[in-house]
């Protein structure tokens, strides 16, 4: 589906391994979805709810593939477990996500844009020419072992949400505060 010609700064396909993790203390960690290809190893910063969110959306994805494709083999467990490279060396802080589906290649594609900041200190739309932006593509399996890791990192901070104060279960949370400060998921 080559209707997305776009030029990625960092393209990853596909991915050898993609994880979602943090790094410091509980209350000051930092996030990061990480992609390895090769050599390449490309790491970009997220908030604590992007990352649930990104996590909820591609498990959305991944069972509406298998509700649309019935035919497609399930996404197994295969325990890839793979472990973020150190040390973390963000190329940068993500602004904007989107995921998506490759029929033909059954292969999972995640885009995230970069925080971009003008002179003024006004984000740059993600969507201009010149913001860098990354692509993962990866399969089916390395997706779902990304989600079950990415939503027990979210969860193994502090128990309950600063923002809503709601405790923050094994299968996400969604915050009724955190209207406007997340960042967009685009299917």
């Amino acid at each position: 589906s080559g209707h997305l010609m776009a030029k990625f700064m960092y393209d990853l396909n596909p991915v050898q391994a993609i994880v979602a993790d943090a790094i410091g203390e509980p209350g000051k960690r930092t996030f990061f979805l990480q992609g390895q290809a090769g050599r390449d190893v490309v790491s970009l910063v997220m908030e604590k709810q992007d990352v649930n969110g990104l996590a909820i959306a591609l498990i959305q994805l991944l069972e509406e593939l298998e509700e649309k494709f019935p035919d497609l083999p399930p996404a197994a467990k295969r325990n890839l477990n793979p472990r973020a490279r150190h040390p973390i060396d963000p190329a940068f802080r993500v602004s904007q996500l989107s995921v998506g589906y490759d029929e033909d290649e059954d292969m999972v594609w995640v885009i995230a844009k970069a925080m971009v900041l003008d002179d003024n200190g006004q984000l740059v739309d993600p969507d201009s020419g010149n913001v860098p932006s990354a692509r993962f593509v990866a399969t089916r399996s390395q997706v779902r072992e990304l989600c079950e890791h990415a939503l027990q990192v979210v969860s193994a901070g502090r128990p309950n949400c600063p923002l809503c104060g709601r405790p923050i279960d094994r299968n996400g949370h969604f915050c009724p505060r955190s209207d406007g400060h997340a960042v967009p998921i685009i299917f």
